[in-house]
């Protein structure tokens, strides 16, 4: 990374304005962020969407990559999470469909034509999870017994999901506005920009924890100085940002691992020209997945907790119900006390297990899609590549296949230690303090971050080389 070039390219016209435009973007996004969904009293239906925070771990993640959306009732509610949804889907059917596979193989064009139907996917499904969350949070205020005279009419329920989908819509084109400046994906540093506006929240729950002194005194630092904080809590918290700067350290260096393979290519002669000859390099990421496997394990232990409302909703007394809730409702400090009030017992360990098992399979599974090994081989043997000591084919495949897998048991297993953070950060609050503190950036949340602030430094470091291009060109060489 070149930080005197970055810096350096800061004094150029055209790079200050294009930084300039994304912090502008960035700005009107947190401002769309403040602006409720007009149905009924909005203070009624923050107080619905706490109550399903409470029950949905992933209600929590959508709340964090919406930067909050949820939790206040905006009408950017529903976020990037359609735009997300349809780039699966598309990229799941490009591996499905030999016609898609093909046109996104077709340069540029193809490319833009596949972003296209994914906007166009995209927008469906905005409408569907507007209504679906209105309902939801319209029948919590129900069966919550929360106070409201509020009855929503056609008008209403068409003027919510509307303005739902535009926000959602809106944050798609302002995405595509920050890509086209070209530093960094836009749609990566929304969300980023979302997890990073969940700070505040943290510190300041941290900082009243930190500063409430108890009846035992203050912290005594070596018999000559008191500072006026809890003993206990400044050396948790000290031990916490240790550990949060070594856990920020393996996740470059996790998300940065890769598995080079060499390449080598014939060499043909066809009359006087000769071709091939040479060596490539072929990288195999030790994560491939990303953050994806985390989302599909959270979506999916999510649905057995959904229908338990369900079922409770419809039939109060139903135990099915009740127990689908209670097991797959994910442990944190807003139901520690609620579900856990004799402390830990074996069922708090449920969920975190199962998450950790799926995560892991979840990771094989997309891995297995994204990367295909009979594919690459394939196309290595047409094209005269070939791998030392390894024979072209079916070979190949196998040899890639066998270092994919090994490279995903670590990666899958590293990964669902990175998603059991939130749940390891509140067994060790527990067990000091006897009830955890909420921390809104979770293990995932902070390889998101992690990931889009490598990849936007990489994008920045690259367009400061093309601006100051002409810099390093003019300059005169020294006289030796």
């Amino acid at each position: 990374m070149h930080f005197k070039t970055i810096f350096k390219s800061f004094k150029n016209k055209d790079m200050l304005k294009r930084i300039l435009i994304i912090l502008g973007i960035l700005v009107a996004y947190r401002l769309l962020a403040h602006i409720p969904v007009p149905m009924g009293n909005a203070s009624t239906f923050k107080e619905a969407v706490s109550n399903l925070l409470d029950k949905s771990d992933f209600s929590n993640f959508l709340n964090l990559i919406s930067g909050g959306g949820l939790a206040s009732f905006s009408i950017i509610l529903v976020g990037l999470s359609p735009y997300i949804t349809g780039s699966i889907i598309i990229q799941l059917l490009t591996k499905a469909i030999p016609s898609l596979e093909e046109l996104s193989n077709d340069g540029e064009t193809g490319r833009r034509k596949i972003n296209q139907w994914t906007r166009m996917i995209a927008v469906p499904l905005a409408i569907v999870q507007s209504i679906a969350y209105i309902f939801i949070l319209y029948q919590s205020t129900v069966s919550g017994n929360i106070s409201s005279d509020f009855v929503p009419t056609t008008g209403d329920w068409i003027l919510s999901v509307t303005a739902m989908t535009a926000g959602s819509i809106i944050l798609m084109w302002l995405g595509e506005l920050i890509t086209e400046q070209g530093i960094g994906n836009g749609a990566s540093m929304i969300i980023f920009a979302s997890i990073i506006s969940q700070l505040p929240t943290t510190m300041a729950s941290l900082g009243s924890t930190l500063f409430t002194v108890p009846e035992t005194g203050p912290l005594n630092l070596f018999g000559w100085l008191e500072l006026p904080v809890n003993p206990v809590i400044f050396w948790i918290l000290l031990g916490f940002v240790i550990a949060l700067i070594i856990v920020i350290y393996f996740l470059v260096k996790l998300n940065e691992a890769q598995r080079i393979i060499t390449i080598n290519y014939a060499k043909r002669v066809h009359g006087n020209t000769s071709y091939g000859g040479i060596k490539s390099l072929l990288p195999i990421k030790l994560i491939a997945a990303g953050v994806i496997p985390v989302i599909f394990a959270t979506a999916f232990l999510s649905l057995p907790a959904l229908i338990g409302q369900v079922i409770t909703t419809v039939n109060p007394g139903n135990e099915i119900g009740a127990t689908l809730t209670n097991v797959f409702t994910a442990p944190s400090a807003n139901n520690f006390l609620t579900n856990y009030p004799d402390g830990i017992t074996g069922q708090w360990f449920i969920y975190p297990a199962l998450y950790f098992v799926l995560v892991v399979a979840f990771t094989f599974f997309y891995t297995s899609i994204i990367f295909n090994t009979k594919e690459i081989a394939d196309n290595l043997q047409k094209q005269g590549g070939f791998i030392e000591g390894v024979r072209p084919g079916i070979t190949t495949a196998n040899y890639l296949s066998k270092v994919v897998n090994r490279l995903n048991l670590f990666g899958a297993l590293a990964l669902g230690l990175i998603a059991m953070l939130p749940f390891i950060t509140d067994y060790v609050f527990i067990a000091y303090l006897g009830y955890p503190i909420g921390l809104s950036i979770s293990g995932t949340g902070l390889l998101i971050v992690v990931t889009v602030a490598l990849e936007n430094l990489r994008s920045l470091d690259s367009r400061a080389l093309m601006v100051t291009y002409d810099d390093y060109s003019n300059e005169e060489p020294e006289d030796k």
